[in-house]
């Protein structure tokens, strides 16, 4: 129970493991400024008042796409670069060096430095883009990746980001998603990879989560709010416009609809566990939303 309640990936009131792993760089990102007097620039986030609200087109319930894989990938990105690089923290399923993405030779070399931002975000979006998957499918892959870490108490580093990456997507989006995409339609999207590897990987990716695919709404809530913490932590700027009449009618009218949704889902998630538990050894089912 006390590593359940410790565990941010099951428990709302835990800490985001990416989140803590961020402050140091943050904190010695201000310090610097501070102490070479850098300027912080003209302020560009506007703020609301008694005649104007401003807000941007992202809420908890449908994500912008675009700058909810920045941070997602920004939360990647501070995992590997604050990873502890313990040989014994790794396994081989995810090591590309064993299982290789690409045809082509990988240099060593590639293996030794941290990948930056831009390449993380790049290899992220160019899947997301090719299987048309959606702005929650990226948040619900962040919790999966720090569930597996925290599972199976690995380290995510240059070996095997890629893969523990593209497992997480594998899964989220099968969960997640209304309409999944298979393991033979990432085949399509990256060329070299073989459908055996990819159903070997998944199956070590929901052995090592115990088969907890569960994510709580109130997990998911806290993960967005830390990502979007993040995001101002680094100055990714979330895009403001004023809070017009039609504009209020719209963000009330999709809050309707994925309330209907998240309902749907629930009554779906319980038809599921009651078939589920007429199964001999199967002691209980889990649900992907809560």
């Amino acid at each position: 129970d006390l590593a359940f309640e410790s565990n941010p990936s099951d428990h709302p009131r835990a800490s985001t493991i990416f989140l803590s792993k961020s402050q140091t760089d943050v904190r010695e990102k201000r310090k610097s400024n501070h102490l070479n007097h850098v300027s912080p620039g003209q302020l560009t986030k506007k703020y609301s008042s008694c005649s104007t609200i401003f807000l941007d087109d992202s809420t908890v319930s449908q994500p912008n796409l675009r700058t909810t894989i920045k941070c997602v990938t920004l939360a990647i990105y501070y995992h590997i670069k604050n990873s502890v690089r313990d040989a014994n923290r790794s396994l081989d399923i995810f090591d590309e060096r064993s299982h290789p993405l690409t045809r082509e030779k990988v240099p060593e070399e590639y293996f030794k430095h941290d990948p930056e931002h831009k390449f993380i975000y790049r290899f992220v979006r160019t899947l997301f883009s090719a299987a048309q998957l959606t702005a929650e499918c990226a948040i619900v892959t962040l919790v999966y990746l720090e569930r597996l870490l925290t599972y199976a108490e690995i380290d995510i580093c240059p070996t095997n980001w890629k893969r523990i990456v593209l497992g997480a997507i594998l899964l989220a989006s099968k969960v997640w998603d209304d309409q999944a995409v298979w393991n033979v339609d990432y085949c399509q999207i990256l060329k070299d990879i073989t459908v055996e590897d990819m159903n070997e990987m998944e199956r070590h990716f929901l052995e090592l989560l115990q088969f907890n695919i569960n994510v709580p709404a109130s997990v998911y809530a806290k993960y967005y709010f830390d990502l979007r913490s993040l995001a101002d932590d680094n100055n990714l700027n979330f895009l403001f416009a004023p809070l017009s009449k039609e504009r209020a009618q719209n963000l009330e009218a999709i809050s309707r609809l994925c309330e209907d949704k998240y309902k749907d889902l629930c009554r779906a998630a319980m038809r599921r566990s009651f078939s589920a538990d007429n199964f001999i050894g199967i002691q209980r089912s889990n649900a992907i939303l809560s």
